[in-house]
């Protein structure tokens, strides 16, 4: 089965998501899974168990409810997002084996940069020093996954201080920069490119690359 990679630059979270949502209503027994990477522009998000106490002020930052998994975070520039439409199905897979392919995913890019990342029981994502520098948050519909990944690398971590970041109270974030990696997003992106094939289909190795789509404009 053929996996295909899409480099979406910067997107509108809303239209990467209405976009998620197509792809997987589209599709068939047949269809190759993909994996999206994406930027956003500012904007809160709440998962479906999100409470907006957790939200003490947005300012001008868009909030979204999303039909992903997990409480608040934040999305902006500079902070990769990992799209995973994946057939659990197909792959014999449960929802908790995939979040933990993804965290190790995660652990393994930070490895790579001479950084030890760890997991949190009870608290999907990955930490450094119990700061978080990645969030997970998946759907899964009919047995495929959407959403994915949303890993730290070189933004403006100050809009975190206005949520309590995936429903934790006083929990502290952090981001590849401020760990003296200074990398990009495409950098890291092509780090993860052969990485997760490698962990989501261990026995099929073909994948096909699109080039970056047009950026989109963030809606008030």
């Amino acid at each position: 089965m053929t996996m295909r990679i899409r480099q979406l630059g910067l997107i509108d979270y809303q239209a990467a998501w209405d976009a998620m949502r197509a792809f997987n209503e589209a599709r068939d027994d047949s269809s190759a899974d993909e994996i999206w990477f994406a930027e956003h522009p500012p904007v809160y998000t709440l998962g479906l168990a999100g409470r907006l106490e957790h939200l003490h002020e947005a300012g001008t930052i868009p909030v979204l409810r999303s039909d992903r998994g997990g409480q608040i975070t934040y999305h902006g520039p500079g902070q990769l997002l990992v799209y995973l439409l994946f057939d659990l199905h197909r792959a014999g897979m449960g929802i908790k084996h995939l979040v933990t392919l993804l965290e190790q995913a995660a652990i393994d890019l930070l490895a790579g940069y001479g950084i030890s990342g760890a997991r949190r029981v009870g608290a999907p994502g990955v930490y450094v020093e119990g700061a978080k520098i990645a969030a997970l948050g998946l759907r899964v519909r009919r047995g495929r996954s959407y959403h994915g990944m949303a890993l730290n690398v070189a933004m403006d971590l100050a809009p975190f201080a206005r949520i309590d970041p995936c429903g934790y109270p006083g929990l502290r974030v952090t981001q590849l920069r401020d760990l003296g990696v200074a990398v990009d997003l495409p950098a890291v992106a092509e780090r993860l490119q052969q990485a997760l094939p490698a962990l989501l289909w261990p026995n099929d190795g073909a994948t096909t690359a699109s080039p970056p789509r047009r950026a989109h404009t963030q809606r008030a």
